[in-house]
């Protein structure tokens, strides 16, 4: 039991998996300290409030605090968008690849030539 632990935990899959689920969770809170550090004050600077959880609208007596969504749809956006970039580039990558894997290489000069012969030998015997 402990050997095929082994096999499945260490894995290429299982541990390249590990490793994008820590560097998913770093590069979350790199987006939620940019979004919350600089891109949230710009936007309540713009709309003169001090914070953007301050920016809410009043259905009647009760406030609707539309700020934290607002962050929350800026954050999502923003790992959308780089998530975006990382795929395209990675299946750059796979389409070269793989074209590069489908085309055959063009045969070795001796090759055609024991091609040709035989070829001509095949005609002969139709004669």
């Amino acid at each position: 039991m402990w050997k095929e632990f082994k096999e499945f935990a260490f894995k290429g899959n299982v541990f390249d998996l590990a490793v994008a689920v820590i560097l998913g969770a770093a590069f979350g809170a790199v987006v939620t300290a940019l979004v919350g550090s600089v891109i949230m004050p710009l936007i309540a600077a713009i709309f003169g409030k001090p914070s953007v959880a301050a920016m809410a609208f009043m259905v009647g007596e009760t406030p609707i605090p539309i700020g934290v969504f607002f962050q929350a749809i800026i954050d999502f956006l923003l790992v959308a968008l780089v998530l975006f970039f990382v795929i395209r580039a990675v299946n750059r990558v796979r389409r070269k690849q793989e074209a590069e894997a489908a085309a055959a290489p063009e045969p070795a000069e001796d090759v055609l030539l024991l091609r040709e012969i035989r070829d001509a030998l095949q005609a002969q015997g139709r004669r």
